[in-house]
């Protein structure tokens, strides 16, 4: 009989994060009886959303209740600081911890409850990561059994054609210049000083995701599909992330399509950056200038592109199951 999972979800943003997590549980799937526990309460009024804190709690008390699982899983931030009131086996998958960008009210809430995130990392069976830094981060903290695992990108669903990124270009009237991706339209991922360091070049600017902050960028808010054409059709994509994140999925996503990648060098992002050959700018004076120096080098380009390519591929799905095998299969002995 297969050991079970228990896999608890509280966030419903359908971040990069998110995707991490559910390649994860199809790749232990095989081997374990994953059930995902949703105590989210996304269809919640929105005039009730304010009892969402109350009602995670109530969540977790009925999961002690339920039908124990052999180890349970907490893959959002919000999960790993609400108590391990889950019976047996526990294992906290932390993305990063990093509230400086959110709105006042906010950090200086997280800043008390960060404790408990610390607390519930020392109780639990293990700590899982997605980078050297955060990893890192644990481990000169004290804790033990902390594991790195690197994201997955199943190649079969990079496989664009050249005839859709034309179709696409021309779908959304991005033809006859270049196209700068300069990521997902929020502040904290750095399109701001992005749009207002590179505005006045001869190129397409370009967001995607739900429009959060206000900038003349073209903003798209496309499907999966679409937001693949993009990616393949961009000339660079700039990622100035602006708080400690965990790894940029959407930059390895555009490695995969050759395209090269300029970003900071915060936390995690100095890792990808550096291993995978492509260009750091913590200064928004530079962005321009090395946008420029890529957009017209074309064999630069392709030579950063292929670089890039080179080491995203090595994420595979199969990597990502084995890994997740070994830790639980360790924390069950």
């Amino acid at each position: 009989m297969k050991k079970t999972v228990g896999w608890i979800n509280i966030t419903i943003r359908r971040s990069g994060g998110f995707r991490y997590e559910e390649w994860v549980r199809q790749g232990l799937a095989p081997f374990f009886d994953v059930e995902l526990k949703d105590i989210s309460w996304s269809s919640l009024n929105k005039r009730l959303r304010q009892l969402k804190p109350f009602l995670w709690l109530v969540g977790l008390v009925a999961l002690w209740f339920a039908k124990p699982k052999d180890v349970w899983v907490r893959g959002d931030i919000v999960s790993c600081i609400l108590p391990l009131w889950t019976r047996r086996k526990n294992i906290l998958m932390i993305h990063h911890i990093d509230p400086t960008v959110w709105p006042f009210w906010q950090r200086t809430l997280y800043r008390f409850l960060e404790g408990f995130i610390y607390r519930n990392a020392k109780k639990a069976d293990a700590v899982v990561t997605i980078s050297n830094y955060w990893q890192k981060h644990f481990v000169d903290r004290g804790f033990k059994r902390v594991y790195k695992i690197y994201n997955c990108f199943p190649v079969e669903e990079y496989n664009v054609s050249e005839q859709e990124v034309l179709d696409f270009k021309k779908k959304f009237q991005l033809e006859g210049k270049p196209i700068v991706y300069i990521g997902n339209c929020q502040r904290e991922k750095g399109v701001v000083i992005a749009y207002e360091a590179l505005k006045d070049l001869p190129v397409y600017l370009v967001t995607s995701g739900e429009e959060q902050v206000k900038i003349s960028a073209r903003n798209l808010n496309l499907d999966r599909r679409s937001f693949l054409c993009l990616l393949k059709a961009s000339s660079l994509g700039v990622f100035l992330t602006q708080f400690r994140t965990g790894w940029d999925m959407t930059a390895c996503e555009a490695m995969l399509f050759k395209t090269p990648v300029i970003g900071t060098s915060i936390a995690a992002m100095r890792e990808l950056l550096e291993s995978s050959g492509q260009v750091i700018c913590d200064n928004p004076s530079e962005l321009k200038e090395k946008v420029e120096y890529l957009l017209f080098r074309e064999e630069e380009r392709k030579k950063q592109g292929e670089r890039g390519y080179e080491f995203v591929k090595h994420f595979t799905g199969e990597r990502l199951q084995k890994e997740w095998t070994e830790v639980i299969t360790s924390v069950l002995q």
